[in-house]
């Protein structure tokens, strides 16, 4: 057996001293080591950031579902357009069979005996102004044929590429709404923990809500009276809203139609300048990832996040995005 010299062998005992003890701080069994619980402060923030990272989440979750509503009446135009160009083309191809028999009839021998028949009914001209008449006949048959198998094709083709990207985008707005309800769990139970509830509280707005004219009047009264109810995920009421759920909710009163994604609906309005603003205007913050309701006086009815209420807020609450008008 070989021995090592002395130094060797201190060195080896040395090393091995040091990797024990970076085993057991590994293994925490050095019990004076412990690990600092977050503060009240720090769990704050933290739901301050999910909070954040979830709202951004159901916006574009909702732009999925907007998709699919698209994606829906494409599909259901698509089915009502089908039956009746199966019939056109139906009909085209009786057309063909007619002058292809007409054509028949009138053609092989039969018709060259009509070009050498010198009869007095039948000039030359005639007869090759007969031939071309159905020669044309026959084109623009067949033309028509074709044209109205393409039309019924060009849909079938459609409706096949539609449905397949909508059972995609079912496919995933499933998978990201079963993501999304396990964050929120999350979510909520840090809620408690810190708060001790899920939602803050928040009462009714109890002041004077402004006299608004004309149709706009209609939204931001039902915009006031939202205030206090909790910010729901993809929902738009009646009992609690997200924020681009606010405010569709908001201009259904007035009978319009707004899609249910902030950036759709920015995409939808007709663009102001913040100098323009009027009650029942929308404000647009966060790149397009918050909406809120403009009712005069520098405020915005708008549902902020998650564990929060629908709030009245100044309108720099964040830096505005950008101005809309409900057309």
């Amino acid at each position: 057996m070989t021995m090592k010299p002395p130094r060797q062998q201190h060195l080896h005992l040395r090393r091995s001293a040091a990797t024990v003890l970076l085993a057991s701080l590994a293994l925490g069994v050095d019990s004076s080591v412990a690990v600092a619980e977050p503060t009240r402060a720090e769990l704050q923030q933290q739901i301050a950031s999910q909070s954040a990272s979830l709202k951004k989440v159901t916006e574009d979750f909702n732009e999925v579902r907007e998709e699919i509503k698209v994606s829906e009446a494409k599909i259901d135009a698509i089915n009502k357009q089908l039956p009746a160009l199966s019939a056109e083309v139906t009909v085209a191809r009786g057309e063909v069979a007619e002058v292809a028999a007409k054509a028949y009839r009138g053609g092989g021998l039969q018709g060259l005996n009509m070009m050498l028949d010198d009869s007095e009914r039948h000039t030359m001209i005639e007869k090759l102004s007969a031939m071309d008449q159905m020669a044309r006949k026959q084109q623009t048959a067949v033309s028509t044929l074709g044209a109205a198998e393409q039309r019924h094709a060009t849909r079938k083709q459609e409706l096949e590429a539609t449905l397949a990207r909508q059972n995609a985008q079912l496919t995933e707005v499933t998978s990201r709404r079963t993501k999304i309800k396990k964050d929120l769990d999350k979510f909520y139970a840090l809620r408690r923990k810190v708060f001790g509830k899920d939602n803050e509280s928040g009462g009714g707005y109890q002041g004077k809500i402004p006299a608004v004219s004309g149709q706009a009047g209609k939204v931001v009264t039902f915009a006031y009276n939202a205030i206090g109810k909790p910010y729901k995920f993809a929902d738009d009421g009646p009992s609690g809203y997200d924020c681009s759920g606010l405010t569709l909710a908001a201009w259904r009163q007035a009978g319009k139609s707004l899609p249910h994604n902030a950036r759709m609906q920015f995409n939808k309005v007709a663009k102001i300048k913040r100098s323009e603003l009027k009650p029942g205007d929308l404000v647009f913050y966060s790149d397009l990832g918050h909406v809120g309701l403009y009712v005069g006086s520098n405020k915005v009815i708008h549902a902020p996040t998650f564990g929060e209420t629908v709030k009245l807020s100044s309108v720099d609450m964040m830096s505005p995005y950008g101005f809309g008008r409900v057309r």
